[in-house]
């Protein structure tokens, strides 16, 4: 296939629609006639042979084709944006607007309290959060993924910010009722807050690292959740011994509101990855958000 200019045009009205919902939407933002975007979209479909849209009289949603172009497409978009940033002589500049899809824990424990702050040093630049904690096509329309654990073999290329450790918690009230687990045998005998592991739709379970030695232990609870918000609500209350990551854990270990537990047994870390498509030098607004992240959470 030979290369025609108007097929970049097409793939610049098939992303304004994809992002807006409605080709009328599209179009104001575009300054186009709704006609005009639908023939663009007509065209471009024409030219990929595939069908992008599926549409209704008041929405359009991507098709598996359309999500799987979407998703390859937009790193070469922003690329080309980067290009026109740096041919106009602002290389350095953080503008535009970064699209990223990060893990519910880093989003609740991170990045959300220090979001002002970022976007106040980049008045150019806006956010768009998807908050998922799962790995299946977390770069679809996205610049930048963000999740804990190891990697696995992709194309995607894998920064790592930081490891966490993994603590035991308790707040006071429960402790003074129902006593401190002194080892992780002990634990058989409590009330715990289950977490979700994402990859397996099962609670994650409890390990306790010492020494170079791994000890689990079977803990039960009658509450499982995979939002982090809810399991340190319930776990604040006194419902229950909740295991977590350390990362963002701070506040609540300062104002007394929890206890860590078991502190011998915790030297088990978890790791924390951002995924992003480019192999070469990523856009400035990566960058600058990957710079961010290393920065606050080191200050955490």
């Amino acid at each position: 296939m030979s290369f025609d200019a108007r097929v970049l045009t097409g793939v610049g009205v098939f992303t304004a629609v994809a992002e807006a919902g409605t080709f009328a939407r599209a179009a104001e933002a575009l300054n186009m006639t709704p006609s005009g975007v639908s023939r663009a979209i007509a065209r471009l479909e024409g030219r990929l042979g595939i069908r992008l849209f599926a549409r209704s009289p008041r929405s359009v949603a991507l098709t598996e084709e359309g999500l799987r172009f979407h998703a390859q497409v937009l790193p070469l978009l922003t690329s080309l944006e980067e290009a026109a940033t740096q041919a106009a002589g602002a290389s350095a500049a953080v503008s535009g607007r970064l699209r990223i899809n990060v893990d519910p824990w880093f989003s609740r424990m991170l990045l959300a309290p220090c979001l002002a702050q970022f976007l106040d040093r980049h008045p150019l630049l806006s956010v768009d959060i998807s908050v998922s904690n799962h790995r299946e096509e977390m770069m679809t329309g996205v610049d930048v993924a963000v999740r804990f654990g190891p990697t696995e073999p992709s194309s995607l290329v894998a920064r790592k910010l930081l490891e966490t450790r993994v603590l035991t918690c308790a707040a006071p009230r429960y402790l003074k009722k129902h006593g401190e687990p002194r080892t992780p045998q002990e634990l058989v005998h409590h009330e715990a807050v289950l977490f979700r592991d994402p990859q397996t739709g099962r609670p994650f379970p409890w390990e306790f690292h010492r020494k170079g030695s791994v000890t689990e232990v079977p803990i039960r609870g009658r509450m499982t959740t995979d939002d982090p918000s809810t399991a340190i609500a319930a776990c604040v209350s006194g419902y229950g011994i909740f295991q977590s990551l350390e990362l963002g854990m701070g506040p609540w270990f300062r104002n007394g509101s929890l206890k860590q537990i078991l502190s011998d047994w915790s030297e088990e870390s978890y790791p924390l990855y951002a995924y992003y498509a480019s192999r070469h030098l990523p856009p400035a607004k990566i960058r600058a958000f990957l710079d961010f992240v290393l920065e606050i959470a080191a200050q955490d």
